[in-house]
């Protein structure tokens, strides 16, 4: 997998840690985001993030096949990775996307953020077409360049009806922040998607 000359892997970044005991005997420990995941009736539990059910590959198999016209003009949206409720997306410099002034457009942005949130919900989740954006709030922090841009987004709670993470761009070689986002998806029940499957 190609890493990003912006940020250090999802999987490589050091976890946080706390110091314990007193005197000679403090030392720094670990402390994990999450711990051994269970699902209960309000969604995942623990602090150890589930393993993905689906692969890199299987999430863009499955984006293709359902979401063909996302490709309309030409494949510019690409999944580098994806993680434990983690994804990393790329979006490839277009001249469709810039705007008067010589920049990247917001909406152009949002898609790829809303891209990236999708992305690392679908790979957790499993194949749930249905799951739908509720929310998307952005932050628009600096001028991005005219070059790809990338996204990276992490799930902060994965529930069974909804599901909310945060999303930082970047543009391809920098480390400066360009744009922020938090976003809500709702996620159908297995009753809804059987519901919609069956309608012919």
């Amino acid at each position: 997998m190609v890493q990003g000359a912006h940020s250090p892997a999802i999987r490589d970044r050091p976890p946080e840690s706390r110091l314990t005991g007193k005197g000679a005997k403090a030392q720094r420990v670990p402390v994990l985001a999450f711990g051994p995941a269970r699902m209960t009736k309000a969604g995942y539990e623990g602090s150890m993030p589930p393993a993905p059910l689906m692969t890199r590959d299987d999430v863009e198999a499955f984006i293709d096949r359902e979401f063909p016209q996302i490709h309309r003009g030409g494949r510019i949206y690409r999944i580098e990775e994806v993680g434990a409720l983690s994804s990393r997306v790329r979006m490839d410099f277009h001249e469709r996307h810039v705007r008067p002034g010589g920049t990247l457009s917001g909406p152009s942005m949002m898609a790829l953020a809303d891209y990236a949130l999708y992305v690392a919900i679908l790979a957790q989740i499993g194949p749930v077409a249905l799951a739908v954006t509720t929310n998307l709030s952005f932050n628009f922090l600096r001028r991005p360049a005219r070059r790809a841009l990338l996204a990276e987004a992490r799930l902060l709670k994965l529930g069974k009806r909804l599901a909310v993470g945060e999303v930082s761009c970047f543009s391809e070689g920098s480390t400066d922040l360009v744009c922020h986002a938090t976003g809500t998806y709702s996620i159908p029940t297995a009753r809804e998607r059987n519901v919609v499957e069956d309608v012919p």
